[in-house]
């Protein structure tokens, strides 16, 4: 039986994958300053916050996959931090937080970062 290894992946092909995740980060925090535009409690605060959330439900399910290649203490601090804002995420939707300001800063610090 065949094992799947990131290693078995091109380079290439992990770089356009860093790409689509900048991407998708890029995305969310324009979603976000959108919001933070028309206030928290607007269709688009629930818009961005959707979709933060949906971005990094996928994002963590990668990072707890067994065949990542990622070092596991970086993995940890990752999952942390996306399981931060995916509960920030939720509040701002049921309006019981404002902060979106904390999800553009944490959301910029990650996509910065990815190399």
């Amino acid at each position: 039986m065949y094992q799947f290894s990131y290693a078995d992946i091109p380079a290439d092909t992990i770089a356009d994958a860093r790409d689509r995740e900048r991407q998708l980060l890029s995305r969310s925090i324009e979603l976000l300053q959108d919001a933070r535009d028309a206030g928290p409690r607007s269709r688009q605060a629930v818009e961005a916050a959707l979709f933060v959330h949906r971005i990094w439900t996928s994002f963590v399910g990668d990072l707890q996959a067994p065949e990542n290649s990622t070092p596991q203490d970086l993995r940890d601090h990752l999952i942390a931090v996306g399981s931060w804002l995916m509960a920030e995420a939720e509040a701002l939707r049921l309006g019981r937080s404002a902060d979106i300001d904390g999800l553009i800063d944490a959301s910029s610090t990650i996509r910065d970062g990815l190399n």
